[in-house]
This record gives C-alpha cells, sequence and structure tokens, in this order.
C-alpha cells in the first residue's frame, strides 16, 4: 500500500492481498486482559506486521493497523467486536489515536483477579489481607463474582480455606469493614475506570462530591474541570453507563460504603504548598490528614522531591523521611503539623 501501513516488516514477496487474506482467516479477539483490553491473537498478523513482536502492545498495534489498513482496501469481513466476548459488556475505544479495545465492566470474569487486587490495593480501598494468594482462592471457591462479593464475606466462609484461621479470618473481615469509610475518591480510582489515575479520581470526588452526582455527569460538564480531557470524559461516562456498573454501585450503597466527599475547600491559607506523609499518625489516617491540607489549597504528593514543602512524619517512617532530610525538605512531627493546619 501506498501508505505503507502494510508494509512493515513485511518479508519480500508478501502483498497487501495475503496480508488481508490472512486476516480474513486468522484475526481472532478472544482474550481480555489486564483492565479489561481485548487481546488479539494473531501471531501470523504480527510477524507479517511488527517481525517478530509478541509485546502485548504490538498485538494492538498490529489490530489496529491491520483493520484501517483493511478498510482503506474495501475489506468488509473485519467485524470489530461490539461486546465483550466474556461477559457481554459494551467494548469502547476512547480515543481514535489508541489502539486498545476496552472491556468497560469491572466483574468481566477475565479481569476480576486484577481488578479486586487494584480495589483492594491501599492506595485505593487499602484492605489488608486480600492479596494475590487471597483472591485467587476466593475466585476459586466461587465466594467473589464482583468486587461487591468482598462485602459478603463472613468467618465461616473463610474457614473453609486452608489459607485462613481464626486471627486471619477475623483480621480480613475488620479491614472488608474498615474500607467502607474510606474516601469518595479511594472508591472512584478502585473501581478501575480507563485513563482515571489516582489524581483524577481525587478531582472527580472534589469536584462532585457525591458518586450520584458524579454519575449523573455528562461528558461536556466533565470537560469543564481543568484538569479532566475528552478522553478521560468519555472514559467516566462509558463506564457508569454500563448497567452491571450501576448494579455494583447499588450493592456498595446497602452495604454502606461511604458514598460521598464532603469536605471542601475552606481557605488557600496552604495554597501551592506541597505535602508529603509518611509512617502512621496517632488517631488520624493519612486520608484524614492529607484532607485536611487540600481543604485549606495544599497539595498531596506521592514522592519527596526538592519541590515538596513538607514532608509530615509519623510513627515508623519509611525512606521518604530520609529523602526529605536529605533534599532538606522541611520536616513535621503530628503536633507540627496539627498546629500548622489548625494555626
Amino acid at each position: 500500500m501506498k501508505d505503507g501501513i502494510l508494509n512493515i516488516n513485511k518479508p519480500a514477496g508478501i502483498t497487501s492481498h495475503d496480508v488481508v487474506s490472512f486476516i480474513r482467516r486468522k484475526f481472532n479477539m478472544k482474550q481480555v486482559g489486564h483492565a479489561g483490553t481485548l487481546d488479539p491473537l494473531a501471531t501470523g498478523v504480527l510477524i507479517l506486521l511488527l517481525g517478530k513482536s509478541t509485546k502485548l502492545s504490538d498485538r494492538f498495534i498490529a489490530f489496529d493497523k491491520a483493520y484501517r489498513a483493511t478498510l482503506k482496501l474495501g475489506v468488509k469481513t473485519f467485524p470489530i467486536p461490539k461486546v465483550c466476548p466474556s461477559c457481554n459488556a459494551h467494548i469502547v475505544k476512547e480515543d481514535l489515536e489508541q489502539v486498545a479495545y476496552i472491556c468497560v465492566n469491572p466483574s468481566c470474569p477475565k479481569q476480576l483477579e486484577r481488578g479486586l487486587l487494584h480495589f483492594a490495593s491501599r492506595k485505593a480501598m487499602d484492605i489488608e489481607g486480600l492479596g494475590e494468594v487471597v483472591v485467587a482462592g476466593l475466585l476459586k471457591q466461587g465466594l467473589i463474582t464482583k468486587f461487591s462479593d468482598i462485602y459478603r464475606l463472613n468467618k465461616e466462609e473463610l474457614l473453609k480455606l486452608e489459607l485462613f484461621a481464626d486471627k486471619k479470618a477475623e483480621n480480613l473481615l475488620k479491614a472488608i469493614e474498615g474500607s467502607k469509610k474510606q474516601s469518595l475518591s479511594r472508591l472512584i480510582y478502585g473501581l478501575g475506570i480507563a485513563n482515571i489515575g489516582e489524581k483524577a479520581a481525587s478531582v472527580l470526588a472534589e469536584h462532585y462530591g457525591s458518586m450520584d452526582e458524579l454519575m449523573k455527569a455528562t461528558s461536556e460538564q466533565l470537560t469543564q474541570i481543568h484538569e479532566v480531557g475528552p478522553v478521560m470524559a468519555l472514559s467516566v461516562v462509558d463506564f457508569f453507563a454500563q448497567p452491571e456498573v450501576r448494579d455494583l454501585i447499588q450493592d456498595f450503597k446497602s452495604f454502606g460504603l461511604n458514598m460521598k466527599e464532603p469536605l471542601r475547600k475552606t481557605s488557600d491559607r496552604l495554597a501551592g504548598q506541597k505535602f508529603v506523609f509518611t509512617g502512621e499518625l496517632e488517631g488520624l489516617s493519612r486520608d484524614e490528614a492529607g484532607a485536611m491540607v487540600k481543604a485549606q489549597g495544599a497539595e498531596v504528593v506521592s514522592s519527596v522531591s526538592s519541590a515538596t514543602d513538607y514532608c509530615v512524619v509519623g510513627d515508623k517512617p519509611g525512606s521518604k523521611y530520609t529523602k526529605a532530610v536529605q533534599l532538606k525538605v522541611t520536616v513535621l512531627n503530628q503536633k507540627q503539623f496539627e498546629e500548622l493546619v489548625h494555626g
């Protein structure tokens, strides 16, 4: 082809017609991988289009390039699936420039394990004890088929698994119960919405204040937020449009998960200041401490750099404290932090 789409690393003697014929016969799209991305299993196409690469990203590129090429050649027999082959949920491609097609259902069986680990991770719902081995065991026993099933678990069920004794089961259930109080921003992040990271989740939670308001937002309304672009907005709208997602949110409500972000900005006293937290604060979670400074215009960052203004240190601090000292960042103990915030 003149534009070269089908000529990337194409062996000598292979014509565009050969490639299109191969695509017609062999191209498949049946696996769902990380973050709901549909994995085109087209080894032959990869060899023709991209040499011997087997990287997942290259599969997406191969699929996208091959599909566009067939459109240019007028081929009508290269269908894009409209629903996920695993759960029948809607498939989206947020941006024409992206190459991956994504299943937006967080409870899709093929991505549930990774999704649960993300949901329970420290930066999301922070459910200590719900790691890889435990998640795999719960899935194998059929005790979890969607995120909200976490909150249906009981001690009797857990003790049936070889992994658990009394104390471990009690600790996990305590962590699960505690996660219900996590901030709305953590819940949004934990849902694993495509293109919505930790920072964007916080922005959305602070802007809308509740899950209900966020779920009603249109793409046009979302893009009015300075930090939200059209791709992110479309990801949010597509995500909450899914019946499976709406059912999941309803389940969360019935289990008493926090659905609001009540704290609003109260002043600009700490505007432009960057805070890092390390170690355990007494009677105050790092989320709560972060919310206190955000309410006064400050920003909470995850790592220490020369641009960091304060490092707040609790009991048993980590490497952030060491780096803060090295970079001569102002270090505050809990008392000094509270005096600064309440001063």
